[in-house]
């Protein structure tokens, strides 16, 4: 089993040499996601823009650090790839923040175990074109199976990282994320190529639980 300071090892290996683009999308993120809270504040209208913009934003920052994992020379450009697959990334972020929300009201250990248990699932969403959010968060649900505890641990080993990058002014924090983000991406691959096989999809057949 691979250990968090393995991950974090194959995430520095990764980004020698790359550090430029992965820290300026950093850059990008922060300013757009800053321009969402922004917009947040702003009755109806800026909860809506939040809800249709977050799920593609997502599924293009995981895409991006997939590929860079991968080896396959992504742009700044693919954080805005998600929006190629608008509904499939807008309903897989609603559904996951409905299930969490659902959990966490039942207590906050709940909704963290259901957020853990989704983790995946914008991966899982970006490698597979012709499935949609509640496929790949029945996915997410099976890989993450007997991994939970492995993430969380593998999470809060970045959390002095994160402490560091907020000195001075959350500067730090533009070299933190893209480490963070190519940790998690290393994470998926390791559970897809060692303990993870999907059986073929057969719409109908598949049993859904939260």
């Amino acid at each position: 089993m691979t250990t968090s300071s393995e991950l974090r090892a194959r995430a520095r290996t990764t980004l020698r040499g790359k550090w430029t683009e992965p820290v300026l999308l950093a850059l990008v993120y922060f300013v757009v996601f800053t321009v969402i809270g922004i917009l947040e504040r702003i009755p109806l209208i800026g909860w809506v823009a939040s809800l249709v913009l977050t799920g593609p934003l997502m599924l293009g920052v995981y895409g991006y650090f997939q590929d860079l994992v991968r080896e396959r020379n992504p742009s700044i450009g693919g954080l805005f790839s998600g929006f190629n697959r608008f509904s499939e990334a807008f309903i897989l972020n609603l559904l996951v923040g409905i299930f969490t929300l659902l959990w966490t009201l039942l207590f906050i250990i709940p909704g963290i175990i259901a957020a853990i248990r989704y983790s995946q699932a914008f991966f899982i969403l970006r490698d597979n074109p012709g499935i949609g959010g509640l496929e790949a968060i029945r996915r997410s649900k099976e890989m993450m199976a007997g991994n939970k505890g492995r993430y969380f641990v593998f999470c809060l080993s970045y959390l002095g990282w994160a402490i560091l990058g907020m000195i001075p002014f959350g500067i730090g924090l533009l070299w933190v994320v893209p480490y963070f983000y190519t940790g998690l991406a290393h994470f998926y691959e390791d559970l897809s190529q060692s303990n993870y096989a999907e059986p073929p999809f057969e719409p109908g057949l598949n049993s859904y639980r939260y």
